[in-house]
């Protein structure tokens, strides 16, 4: 049994039987259903009660509420009878416990759209890597950030960025990508020239950044040049192969002497800046495509409630904020601002944020006992836990 499957039809068998529990689930959306003959039955439902329809003001409940919401969704999807309206009624255990299917249809439908906002970065990223750009990466990743803050509105939960915990992170771990000759060639031509050209670093030294590189021996290589002109020494191909050797890169086999020749060897009269935008296209694509396959394991987790969903998904994001201020550094652009920002005054109101979640008001605890002996000395005040007035 599938439990998503279950309180589509446990929501709406609710609803027909009882009308009155639609003023319960005014949170709840048709898209928010996966199948879509439930979607129309919902939309339809809705519909009759906007228009007034007659079942909710009768003492008892007539045919013509389910014959009427099978007539209105029959408009926009085929395949709905009746017998299916009755399916529907007999699914519902507890027609007082719809809003807390409904929440477990909110579940499903956050999972889902995170997952799908998640697959169009990841296909947007890869198409900006071929044609070398990254307009479309930077539009889509807007989106998603904007999906997110909305979700976690409509979910009741301010949209931070958290961490996941370890296993979590072990499980969305993929393995790195395969990088065409392309990028590694733009690679190898700008450590050359930033190693053959004396001032060269000067150019590309505040944006970039040695984990934008994708050859690890490319971006230690960088890294030593850095290193480098950071203590104001010299920089040619006897330097490089100084600092590397000083670092171990030799001796744990990361570099050769050789490799760095051949890179030296292959100099061309070149800009390090205009290199340096390239590398940081394929840096600001290949993250961006990295976000998106951990945000879709993590949606696809279903483990993960929607609040940590969503803050886990904003963490993930982290990374792609961090090369995009840089590419905005590069290019002259006032960075952008953080994605994540405090929930709005224009948020859902708090009825709704208790609907959605569906939480149980907890009844009053017993009244102590009255103490017959002497009143004890008032403790000191303590100030209140976070989260609570």
């Amino acid at each position: 049994m599938n439990p998503l499957l279950s309180a589509e039809q446990a929501v709406l068998g609710a609803v027909l039987l009882e009308p009155d529990q639609l003023s319960h689930l005014d949170w709840l959306a048709s898209d928010h259903f996966y199948r879509p003959v439930h979607q129309a039955l919902f939309g339809a439902l809705r519909k009759l009660r906007s228009d007034g329809h007659p079942a909710l003001s009768a003492d008892a409940l007539p045919l013509s509420w389910v014959t009427d919401a099978v007539d209105e969704a029959s408009l926009h999807v085929r395949g709905l009878t009746a017998a299916y309206a009755h399916t529907l009624i007999q699914a519902c255990p507890r027609t007082e416990h719809a809003p807390v299917y409904g929440r477990m249809v909110l579940e499903g439908a956050i999972h889902r759209t995170v997952a799908q906002h998640a697959i169009r970065l990841h296909q947007a990223a890869r198409a900006d890597a071929v044609q070398g750009e990254v307009e479309g990466t930077l539009r889509t990743a807007d989106v998603l950030s904007g999906v997110l803050t909305d979700l976690a509105r409509r979910w009741g939960t301010d949209p931070r960025p958290v961490a996941p915990t370890a296993a979590a992170t072990a499980a969305t771990a993929a393995p790195p990508p395969v990088h065409s000759d392309q990028v590694i060639e733009d690679e190898q031509f700008l450590l050359a020239v930033l190693t053959e050209q004396p001032g060269a670093m000067e150019e590309v030294v505040a944006w970039l950044r040695p984990a934008d590189f994708a050859d690890p021996a490319h971006g230690h290589l960088y890294r030593c040049l850095g290193a480098l002109h950071h203590r104001g020494e010299p920089i040619d191909r006897i330097t490089l192969l100084w600092e590397a050797q000083r670092r171990g890169l030799l001796a744990d086999g990361t570099l050769s002497s050789e490799q760095l020749t051949a890179i030296c060897d292959g100099m061309v009269p070149s800009s390090a800046d205009w290199f340096g935008h390239r590398v940081m296209r394929s840096s600001l694509t290949r993250t961006a495509a990295a976000s998106a396959r951990a945000i879709r394991a993590l949606a696809e987790d279903e483990v993960l409630g929607p609040g940590r969903l969503i803050n886990h998904a904003l963490h993930a994001l982290g990374p792609l904020d961090e090369v995009r201020a840089r590419w905005a550094t590069a290019n002259g652009n006032p960075a952008p601002q953080p994605r994540a920002s405090p929930p709005s005054a224009d948020g859902p109101p708090p009825a709704r944020v208790q609907a959605a979640r569906a939480r149980s008001t907890p009844h009053p605890a017993a009244s102590p006992p009255a103490p017959t002996g002497p009143a004890p000395a008032p403790a000191a005040a303590r100030p209140p836990s976070r989260g609570h007035p």
